[in-house]
């Protein structure tokens, strides 16, 4: 994924001349996962840009590019670090095209690594992308293999409007897959089918789409017919995946990695009970962390869901 990123980021510099690229760290020291390897030796460092530590100084900066006719892709390193920028985030980049009646667009990718698995320090983990889809006017983008990170992040730096674009940390170098060659892009607001089956859907995104598809393995042994649904795109979200895999099926499980209370799992919840509420067999089940502080890194297992926790809630929804 890692490389899939790398590689998006070189062909969509090379494209069009008005992308740059800027963060702590993504220049002389290639980022501080090597997403960003090579790009300031190819495009120079008006192009590609070290930043100070400061994160809303990254986002206000690239509300102001946008004004001016550049097209940011910004890092923030982490996103938990992103509280620190809410207040551009929130209060001016996704308002800028609706305040300016469209005089403004602001065509900016901010992307960030997220989620458990390895080992983080404090704030280097949590999962917003719940509270970031409660932002009008963001789009939220997650992949979950390595073809998609490349072609939705594509599809993200051309996006006319604000795309936040989320990375699994665990997913840099653990999920690996074939990554066309050349331009590749991926529509946003599309969801994927991973897993094909009739009996039961997970629904997820991100890492959580590979906890899913080893979940419906384990269940498959079972002999329960398991279709694994990846989002993609929390927004926009496609609905009508969700209304035919819940038509099909009838029991649902939603996996996320963020805190269960107010998580974007319960959106996908109510979109099930608005759009399929007459195809459901038994009530929807919902995997998520729990509602606690990310936890230090020797109690991280018991914080983000797993396997075992998915087949769980798939085989009480079953019954």
């Amino acid at each position: 994924m890692l490389q899939a990123i790398n590689a998006a980021l070189f062909e969509e510099m090379e494209r069009d001349e008005r992308v740059v690229v800027f963060g702590q760290d993504v220049g002389l020291n290639g980022g501080v996962f090597r997403a960003t390897e090579g790009l300031q030796e190819r495009f120079g460092t008006d192009r590609v840009v070290d930043t100070p530590l400061s994160e809303a100084a990254i986002a206000g900066a690239a509300v102001g590019m946008a004004a001016a006719g550049v097209v940011p892709v910004a890092e923030i390193q982490f996103l938990g670090f992103a509280y620190q920028a809410f207040h551009q985030i929130v209060g001016q980049m996704a308002r800028l095209r609706y305040r300016t009646e469209s005089r403004f667009g602001a065509p900016i990718t901010i992307r960030a690594p997220f989620g458990g698995g390895v080992r983080t320090p404090e704030l280097h983990s949590d999962s917003l992308e719940g509270q970031l889809t409660n932002v009008p006017g963001l789009k939220i983008v997650l992949p979950a293999c390595a073809a998609d990170a490349k072609g939705l992040l594509a599809s993200s730096i051309r996006d006319p409007d604000p795309v936040i674009f989320l990375e699994p940390l665990r997913g840099y170098r653990m999920l690996r897959d074939d990554v066309p060659d050349g331009e590749h892009l991926v529509a946003l607001g599309k969801a994927r089918t991973v897993v094909e089956g009739d009996d039961l859907v997970i629904i997820a995104w991100s890492y959580m789409v590979e906890i899913a598809r080893k979940a419906a393995v384990e269940l498959a042994e079972e002999g329960v017919s398991v279709k694994v649904i990846d989002l993609r795109t929390l927004v926009p979200l496609d609905t009508e995946a969700i209304r035919e895999a819940v038509e099909q099926c009838g029991h649902v499980v939603v996996v996320q990695e963020a805190p269960e209370t107010s998580g974007f799992a319960s959106e996908v919840i109510a979109t099930i009970n608005d759009e399929a509420f007459f195809s459901l067999e038994a009530p929807v089940a919902r995997v998520s962390g729990w509602d606690v502080p990310y936890p230090v890194g020797l109690l991280e297992d018991a914080y983000v869901p797993d396997v075992d926790r998915v087949v769980a809630a798939a085989r009480r929804t079953l019954e």
